[in-house]
């Protein structure tokens, strides 16, 4: 792998350790505060409503400019957000509507960092190992999620929630660094207005029934996957033995993906999207495990499986996107396919509670699961989705499956070979 990909991967997976920091500290803080399940639910809504609202900005303006650029300026804003953070921890002073505005401006920050990085990632090595390169991510992903919670647990117990805020933050710094040495530029042509730029990336979307038909598939599925994942930590506690199960799963999970991301590495079939639609199912095997047989070494063995079957599928969408969407619509087009999860992983934990107590847990987990393998096979009924194959070229030479209507012409939009 190339010196950039190494720094993105050396700064991503810092960073990646930093957040479950994050998530520990603010859970141990907020609840410490005594008005745990009010001001913890309000800080979290914040931060969704934040990503919903500056996603598609920052899919637009890491088109516009070098993703790195936005990276830097993201992390930058983050360190000094999150900074504050344990700054007013520390000091005893807390303030619901101070932690509030600091999440707004983190959220905000990070909903211009992920499309940037989705731009910067196929740049950084050739077209030939940009599965690797995917699958080599998220692995380092998944081994995080599961070294991150129990490192945070621990050293937030021993020396304190404001030592968690503080770590994260100087991951942010680590991740700035990072982007900052990354030297690979990104051709960028004359701006437009920024309407138009935002439909220009919504028209690419519709111009290839694939990439449609996997966004408005992952929709449905993430509003299931949303019920799902507020309802299986109630079976761990209820059912299961408590905290020790939720733990025990959780390490599962972290196997499955690490399986999951590994097989991506390895695995090249020609068509990538089909293989990893055929793998997505195995997640409502996973959920299914919490009904029958519903014990916890019949649902560890679901989780790896499912969660192998979903990194895998992760690896096979994020190369099918670099290699068939040009990229200068490559920013705009990711943050379109991440605000599809932020709306509807919202609404799956909204109704989660109301559903279970109308049909029971296990009945509302049955659905979902059906659900998850009915989107899946819903993807692979399209044509395109099938059909798809590795092409082995740079994605400005991919074209869509059909000619987009109201075609921006291609000199609008390229324009200086250099990237950034």
């Amino acid at each position: 792998m190339s010196r950039d990909f190494r720094l993105l991967a050396i700064g991503q997976g810092l960073s990646w350790l930093g957040n479950a920091f994050q998530t520990v500290a603010l859970a141990v803080a907020v609840i410490a505060t005594g008005n745990g399940a009010h001001d913890f639910g309000l800080v979290m809504a914040t931060n969704i409503l934040t990503l919903l609202a500056g996603t598609l900005f920052g899919g637009i303006w890491a088109d516009r400019l070098q993703p790195q650029r936005v990276m830097v300026a993201s992390d930058l804003i983050r360190f000094v957000a999150t900074a504050g953070i344990a700054a007013m921890f520390a000091t005893g002073g807390y303030h619901l509507a101070l932690l509030c505005a600091l999440t707004v401006v983190s959220a905000g920050a990070g909903s211009f960092f992920s499309p940037a990085m989705s731009s910067l990632k196929p740049l950084l090595v050739p077209a030939e190992e940009r599965q690797k390169a995917n699958a080599t991510l998220s692995l380092l992903q998944s081994a995080c999620g599961v070294a991150g919670p129990a490192t945070a647990g621990i050293t937030i117990a021993v020396f304190g929630a404001p030592t968690g805020f503080t770590i994260n933050a100087i991951s942010f710094l680590a991740s700035l660094v990072a982007a900052a040495m990354i030297r690979v530029r990104a051709p960028r042509g004359p701006r437009t207005p920024m309407l138009g730029e935002l439909t220009a990336g919504l028209r690419e979307i519709r111009s290839r029934d694939w990439l449609l038909a996997n966004l408005l598939g992952a929709t449905t599925y993430h509003v299931a996957n949303g019920v799902i994942l507020v309802l299986v930590p109630l079976v761990a506690m209820e059912r299961l033995g408590g905290a020790h199960a939720i733990g025990w799963i959780a390490a599962a999970e972290g196997l499955g993906g690490v399986l999951g991301s590994a097989i991506g590495m390895r695995f090249r079939p020609r068509r990538l999207l089909l293989a990893g639609l055929l793998a997505l199912p195995l997640m409502s095997v996973w959920a299914l495990t919490y009904v029958w047989p519903g014990t916890l070494a019949a649902i560890m063995i679901g989780a790896v499986i499912g969660y192998a079957g979903l990194l895998f599928y992760d690896v096979a969408w994020d190369t099918s996107l670099q290699e068939n969407v040009p990229h200068r619509f490559l920013g705009r087009v990711s943050s379109w396919d991440y605000l599809a999860s932020f709306l509807a992983m919202p609404v799956g934990n909204m109704m989660a509670g109301p559903l279970a107590d109308r049909f029971g847990i296990d009945r509302t987990l049955t659905v979902c699961a059906a659900v998850l393998f009915t989107a899946a096979v819903a993807m692979l009924a399209v044509p395109g989705s099938r059909r798809l194959t590795r092409t082995g070229r740079p994605a400005e030479d991919a074209e869509p499956d059909f000619p987009a209507a109201d075609p921006t012409p291609a000199a609008t939009l390229v324009g200086d070979p250099h990237r950034d």
